[in-house]
C-alpha cells in the first residue's frame, strides 16, 4: 500500500468537498443528497457498489456535469468554473476516452495546445517508457495501451488533483498492474491528491491511503486505512456470550454454537470468552456495504478520520 501523506493531520484541508450534492434526472436520480469530502495530498479511495453515485460525483467534480442541488468545492472553488481552475484537476473517465482516429503524437500534439501547464517532457517520457509507437493510432492499440495513454494525458497536465474513475476495471491483470505501477510512481513524484474510483478492492489497498465507501450516495466509513484496519477486528464467540464493552458490531453471523461478529474497537476487549482476528479491507469494505444496503444507507456515517 501507498503511503503518501502532507501536511497537518490536525488541520485537514480538503481537496474535494460536498454537501447534499444531488444530480436527478428526469426519471432518476444518480446522486441523492451525497456529502463527502476528500482530504488533500493524500491517495483516496472511492468504494461501493454499482448504482451508489460514484460516476456522477466525479463528473460533477470535474466539471462534466452539474449538480441538480447541494454544493461541490474543487480547492475551495465550484468546479470548472475558471481556466485557471479547470487547469488544477486531471480527469480520467471509465472508459479512459482517446480518439481512435488520432495517433499518439496527435495525441500528444493536441493535449499541448489545450493544456497551459502540459509537461512536453514527462508526457514524452512516459510514452517512451510504455514502449508505444507514436505514429499508431489509438484505435489499433490494445486496451491496457490505451489505458496508459489516457493516464499519461491526463498525468501530462499537470493537475493538482487527479480524478480516476474505475480506470482498470476493463483490463487483464498485467495490464492493471502495469497501469496502478505507473500511477504510483507519478504520485510520488508529482505530489498530486488522487480520488480513485474502484469495485476492485485489492487495487485501491495496494495503492491507497485514504478509503470511502460510498453506498446509495451515503458515506459508511471515511478514514486512513491503516487505522481502519487497527480498529477492526473479527470475533468470534460461544453463541449465549455478549457483546464485549467497547465494541460497535458492523457486520455479524450466527450459528446455533457460534457468533462471529465484524467491529470497530472502541476499547480493549477483556472478555476471554472472544477470540480476536484481524480483518483485511475486503471484508471490512463488504461489512459496511451490506450494513449500508440493511439500513438504506440511512445511518450516520463512521468517519475515523
Amino acid at each position: 500500500m501507498l503511503s503518501i501523506r502532507r501536511g497537518s493531520e490536525n488541520n485537514v484541508t480538503h481537496a474535494l468537498e460536498t454537501e447534499s450534492l444531488t444530480k436527478a434526472y428526469r426519471r432518476r436520480t444518480a446522486l441523492s443528497e451525497c456529502t463527502i469530502g476528500v482530504p488533500a495530498g493524500r491517495v483516496v479511495g472511492l468504494v461501493g457498489p454499482n448504482g451508489s453515485g460514484k460516476s456522477t460525483l466525479l463528473n460533477i467534480a470535474a466539471g462534466v456535469l452539474s449538480a441538480s442541488s447541494g454544493s461541490v468545492r474543487v480547492f475551495g472553488e465550484a468546479p470548472a468554473s475558471s481556466r485557471t481552475q479547470l487547469e488544477r484537476v486531471g480527469f480520467l473517465a471509465q472508459d479512459t476516452p482517446v480518439y481512435s482516429r488520432f495517433s499518439v503524437a496527435d495525441h500528444l500534439r493536441f493535449a499541448q495546445h489545450t493544456n497551459p501547464r502540459w509537461d512536453s517532457s514527462v508526457a514524452r517520457s512516459r510514452i517512451d517508457q510504455l514502449g508505444l509507437d507514436t505514429h499508431q493510432r489509438a484505435g489499433q492499440l490494445s486496451g491496457g495501451q490505451r489505458a496508459q495513454l489516457a493516464l499519461t494525458l491526463a498525468i501530462a497536465k499537470q493537475p493538482e488533483l487527479l480524478l480516476l474513475d474505475e480506470p482498470v476495471a476493463s483490463l487483464d491483470p498485467l495490464a492493471r498492474r502495469e497501469f496502478l505501477q505507473i500511477l504510483m510512481e507519478t504520485v510520488v513524484e508529482r505530489e498530486m491528491s488522487v480520488l480513485l474510483s474502484s469495485h476492485l478492492v485489492g487495487d485501491v489497498e495496494r495503492v491507497c491511503d485514504y478509503l470511502i465507501v460510498l453506498v446509495a450516495s451515503r458515506v459508511q466509513i471515511a478514514g486512513d486505512v491503516e487505522e481502519l484496519l487497527a480498529s477492526h477486528h473479527r470475533l468470534i464467540g460461544p453463541r449465549s456470550a455478549t457483546i464485549p464493552d467497547g465494541q460497535v458490531v458492523v457486520d455479524s453471523s450466527f450459528t446455533d454454537r457460534v457468533s462471529t461478529l465484524l467491529v470497530r474497537s472502541d476499547g480493549p476487549l477483556t472478555d476471554a470468552r472472544w477470540t480476536v482476528e484481524s480483518v483485511g479491507l475486503e471484508d471490512l469494505v463488504l461489512a459496511y456495504m451490506g450494513r449500508g444496503r440493511r439500513s438504506g444507507a440511512g445511518s450516520d456515517p463512521e468517519d475515523v478520520s
